[in-house]
C-alpha cells in the first residue's frame, strides 16, 4: 500500500470481537455525539482519501449498468433517510462473501455476494439501509470519541488496523483485537448498540422507501440460520453479529410498520443475473443449464431476468446468435431497459456489426442524454469503427460531467493512444493516477502532456492541473501526518 494513512476509513467491525448479551435495547442519544472527535468537514476529507485507497486496493466493479442500478437504489434509500449530512457514494466490489460496509465520508461498499444470496430487492435494500444508518448517525465518529475518552493513544492504532481491514478483513480484525484489548468490553457494548440503532433506523427507512420492512429480519434471519454451525461464517456475521434478541426486535419493529405495495424490481433480478454470469466462478455451460432449468421449471421471480441470464450465458459461451435471439425479444418488450441495450451493443460489437451498434446507441443518446451506459458503449463502438474524432468528442463530454469516473479515463487513455494524441493521452493518464492518490506521478504525466501540446488553452489547463495535483499531494500528506 503506497499510503499508510492514519485514517479511520473503515466499516464498523469492532462488534465482532467477542459475544455479549444485551440486557436492554437502550440506544445512545442521536445528535451531536461524535462531533468532538470528527467534524463533518474532516469526515469529508477522510472520505476523499478513502476513495483513492479503495481505487487502489479493492476489486471495484467498473460496470456502468450495475453501477447505475446500485447508485439509483442507494440514492433512493438516502432520499428517504433522516440526518443526511454527507453526499453518498455506493460501489460494488467483486467478492462472493456476503457483506457490505459503511465508511467515512458517505461511502458504502457492497459485495457481489449479497446479490448472490438475497432473494428480493427488499433484502438487498435492507442491508444498504442499515449501512446508510451507520453513516447518518455517525457511528464511526462515536467510536473515535469513546476511544479518545478511555485510551487516547489507541486511536492511531485503531485507524491503522481498520485501514488494514479494508484490504484484508481477517488481518484487520486480528489487529483490531490487539489494538482495543485495553478497553475491549466497553467498546463492544458501544458498537453493539450501534447495530441496534442502525437496525431501528434502517427498518424505518426501508418502509419509507416502499420496501418490505421485514426485509432486514428475513435476510439476517436466513443468514443466521444457514451459518449457525459453520466454522467459517461469512464476513457479515463477524461484522454484524446476530443474537436472537436482535432478530426478534427487528421483526417486532417491522410488524409495527404499515406494509404497503412492496417494491421488487425487475432491475434487481437483472443485476443478480448479470453478477451471476459475469462475476461468478461458474462456467458458461453450467450457467446455460442453470437458466434453462429455471425457465423450463418456472423457478424464477421474473421470467425476463431468467431469459436475460440465459442470453448472458450464451454470450459468455460465444453463442452470439442464441444470445441475440433472446435479447431481441427482451428489447422488443422493454425497449428502454439499459441491461438489454448494453447486451445488444456487446453482441453487435462481438459479431462485427459495429455500425449497427453505433446507429442504435446514437438513437438512445437522444432519448437519454448523458447516460453513462449509452455514452461509454458508444465511445467503445466509435473507437472500434475508427471514428476517433466523434469518440473524442463523446468521451470529453462524458468526463466533464463525470470527473471521477475511472472507467471513463481508461477508455480515454486507450482512445488517445490509438489516435497518437500524446498530449491528451498523458493528460488522461495523469487524471487516472490522481484518482489513485498518486499525485507526484500525476504531476509528471501532466507535465509530459504540457510538453506535447502547443495549444494555449490546453497549456493553461494542464498547468493549472499540475498545481492542483501539488496541492492535493500536500493535503493527503497532511492527513497522513495527523
Amino acid at each position: 500500500m503506497r499510503y499508510k494513512l492514519k485514517l479511520v476509513t473503515a466499516y464498523l467491525c469492532l462488534s465482532s470481537l467477542s459475544p455479549v448479551s444485551f440486557a436492554n435495547n437502550d440506544l445512545p442519544e442521536i445528535g451531536t455525539v461524535g462531533a468532538g472527535a470528527l467534524t463533518i468537514e474532516k469526515e469529508k476529507q477522510y472520505g476523499w482519501a478513502f476513495n483513492m485507497i479503495a481505487n487502489q486496493a479493492l476489486p471495484i466493479i467498473r460496470d456502468p449498468v450495475l453501477n447505475h442500478y446500485i447508485s439509483e437504489l442507494g440514492q433512493d434509500i438516502v432520499s428517504h433517510s433522516d440526518s443526511v449530512k454527507l453526499p453518498f457514494k455506493f460501489f460494488l466490489v467483486k467478492d462472493e462473501d456476503i457483506n457490505a460496509a459503511a465508511f467515512l465520508g458517505g461511502n458504502v461498499k457492497i459485495n457481489t455476494g449479497l446479490f448472490l444470496y438475497a432473494e428480493t430487492e427488499s433484502e438487498l435494500a435492507s442491508v444498504i439501509a442499515h449501512e446508510v444508518a451507520h453513516i447518518t448517525q455517525r457511528h464511526l465518529a462515536r467510536i473515535l470519541e469513546q476511544q479518545a475518552l478511555s485510551n487516547p493513544t489507541s486511536i492511531a492504532g485503531l485507524a491503522g488496523s481498520i485501514l488494514l481491514a479494508l484490504v484484508s478483513p481477517a488481518a484487520g480484525l486480528a489487529a483490531l483485537s490487539t489494538t482495543v484489548a485495553v478497553n475491549i468490553q466497553s467498546q463492544i457494548n458501544y458498537t453493539r448498540s450501534h447495530e441496534y440503532e442502525a437496525d431501528r433506523i434502517g427498518i424505518q427507512t426501508l418502509a419509507n422507501a416502499g420496501f418490505d420492512p421485514y426485509g432486514m429480519a428475513d435476510f439476517f434471519g436466513k443468514l443466521a440460520e444457514k451459518y449457525k454451525y459453520a466454522s467459517l461464517p461469512p464476513q457479515m456475521l463477524s461484522t454484524h453479529p446476530l443474537p436472537e434478541a436482535r432478530l426478534s426486535e427487528a421483526r417486532l419493529r417491522a410488524s409495527r410498520l404499515k406494509k404497503t405495495h412492496i417494491k421488487n424490481s425487475l432491475d434487481y433480478h437483472l443485476s443478480k443475473a448479470r453478477i451471476t454470469v459475469r462475476f461468478h466462478r461458474l462456467t458458461a455451460p453450467t450457467l446455460i443449464n442453470q437458466y434453462q432449468s429455471q425457465l423450463q421449471n418456472h423457478k424464477y421471480q421474473f421470467k425476463k431476468a431468467a431469459e436475460y441470464g440465459l442470453a448472458l450465458a450464451y454470450f459468455k459461451n460465444e453463442e452470439f446468435e442464441q444470445a441475440e435471439k433472446i435479447n431481441k425479444q427482451l428489447i422488443n418488450d422493454d425497449p428502454n431497459n439499459f441491461f438489454f441495450i448494453d447486451l445488444a451493443a456487446d453482441i453487435s460489437l462481438s459479431t462485427k456489426h459495429v455500425q449497427q451498434a453505433i446507429d442504435s446507441l446514437i438513437s438512445y443518446e437522444y432519448r437519454f442524454p448523458g447516460n453513462e451506459v449509452i455514452l461509454l458503449n458508444l465511445v467503445v463502438a466509435l473507437k472500434q469503427d475508427k471514428q476517433y474524432a466523434l469518440a473524442d468528442k463523446k468521451i470529453e463530454y462524458f468526463l466533464r460531467s463525470h470527473p471521477d469516473h475511472i472507467l471513463g479515463y481508461l477508455l480515454a487513455i486507450d482512445l488517445y493512444k490509438k489516435m497518437h494524441e500524446k498530449a491528451k493521452e498523458f493528460a488522461m493518464r495523469a487524471e487516472y493516477l490522481a484518482l489513485l492518490g498518486r499525485f507526484k506521478e500525476a504531476s509528471e504525466k501532466m507535465s509530459s502532456a504540457l510538453a506535447y501540446t502547443e495549444k494555449k488553452l490546453d497549456q493553461a489547463r494542464y498547468s493549472a492541473k499540475i498545481e492542483e495535483f501539488k496541492r492535493d499531494d500536500i493535503r493527503l500528506k497532511a492527513l497522513q501526518d495527523e
